[in-house]
């Protein structure tokens, strides 16, 4: 599907200059020598927070991580102007992950997180498609480009949901290792049980639950259960005022419960709703999972299945989508009858993160959660094809 003789080639080839341009004219609306826009945005937007989250915790400020006050002026303070307010939602464990960055000052900091994260996202790409160059769709993803503006952690994410599903039959005590590291950002990993248990991958659990448990001992060791308290204290908080009531974020999200919220349904009924869609979800992920089903498939129902079954999935998430459509075209390449499908699902998940937030804004509505239904359901009809074609492959 994603050949350089096709006009993904000249799309791939256009779209990281179009990306470049926009982060230099983004670095230019600084003040001067403030790191800080007129609109109280700091250069690196949300990376400010994996910043001075490490740096305080490596020097011997953990505890000032989830104390509002006291790290909002520290993030000013680097900054050179005042800023929004700018709130660390993560478990302590991502302090842990995080750690080099208090090595290194704010922007070469800024520099390394988004050059390590694409490149750890490309050789997710690469571990996906054995043998099959990805970089233009590495450089061209949509997602990146939102990601690396928002300073945010997507590719990262996609690297170790990605690294981990494509080495899952070929290594399974490596992917189990990363899906633990996952536990910095446990919405993303919801299905991930659901999976493993239904596919019998016991040697991955295992790895999974030593590499999590390891990250939550040392997090206990290094700076005590206070940081769990003040963090448990502190997701309530934005919990409330992000997901059930942010109207600031609500265009850029893409989960059912905020769809739902925006249409005015109340909280109760919207995570009933939520939980539906989960349940659903997880039923069809466990049933792909437990049967014979080739890995492209199964791999990508569990990405999209995640992303239905969380409340809190934002446009910068869907750098994952990229994987999915790598899974999709090598699936598609040895099932013709599937091309159409594969082509549907995999520009749509890769053209919602860019077209998100602008539809949102424009209509006050966050519909992003019915295209990844939608790419879910194509996906998932798949299935019976697939079985049927593998049938007939082992009678002849």
């Amino acid at each position: 599907m994603f050949t350089e003789s096709s006009l993904f080639r000249k799309v791939a080839m256009t779209w990281p200059l179009i990306a470049a341009i926009a982060y230099a004219a983004d670095m230019l609306r600084t003040n001067g020598w403030a790191l800080v826009d007129a609109a109280g945005r700091p250069l690196g937007d949300d990376f400010i927070n994996y910043w001075s989250g490490a740096f305080l915790a490596w020097h011997g400020r953990a505890t000032d991580v989830y104390n509002w006050p006291a790290y909002h002026a520290f993030q000013e303070s680097i900054v050179g102007g005042p800023i929004d307010p700018y709130h660390y939602g993560y478990p302590p464990v991502l302090l842990i992950l995080s750690a080099p960055l208090a090595l290194l000052p704010y922007l070469p900091g800024l520099a390394a997180w988004l050059a390590l994260s694409w490149f750890a996202f490309y050789r997710a790409l690469c571990a996906a498609v054995p043998g099959r160059s990805v970089l233009l769709l590495a450089v061209a993803t949509p997602a990146i480009f939102v990601n690396a503006i928002g300073g945010q952690n997507g590719a990262w994410s996609a690297a170790l949901l990605g690294g981990a599903l494509s080495l899952l039959e070929r290594r399974p005590a490596i992917a189990g290792a990363l899906f633990g590291l996952m536990i910095y950002k446990p919405q993303l990993g919801l299905l991930v049980p659901v999976a493993l248990v239904a596919g019998g991958h016991w040697r991955a659990i295992a790895f999974a639950t030593l590499s999590a448990g390891a990250l939550l001992l040392a997090s206990v060791l290094l700076f005590g259960l206070d940081a769990w308290h003040d963090y448990a204290r502190i997701v309530g908080v934005i919990r409330s005022a992000v997901l059930e009531d942010g109207l600031e974020v609500w265009h850029r999200m893409l989960s059912v419960f905020v769809f739902a919220r925006r249409l005015g349904v109340d909280v109760p009924v919207a995570y009933a709703l939520q939980a539906a869609v989960a349940i659903a979800a997880a039923a069809v992920v466990a049933r792909a999972w437990s049967r014979d089903t080739p890995a492209p498939l199964r791999n990508s129902l569990l990405v999209l299945g995640t992303c239905l079954a969380t409340p809190y999935l934002q446009d910068y998430d869907l750098v994952v989508g990229a994987l999915v459509a790598v899974w999709l075209s090598s699936f598609a390449a040895a099932n013709r009858s599937f091309e159409r499908p594969a082509v549907i699902v995999s520009l749509a998940i890769l053209l919602l993160p860019i077209a998100a937030a602008p539809f949102g804004k424009a209509t006050g509505l966050a519909p992003g959660c019915l295209v990844i239904i939608a790419a879910f359901v194509l996906v998932a009809r798949a299935l019976p094809a697939s079985r049927q074609a593998q049938a007939a492959t082992v009678s002849r």
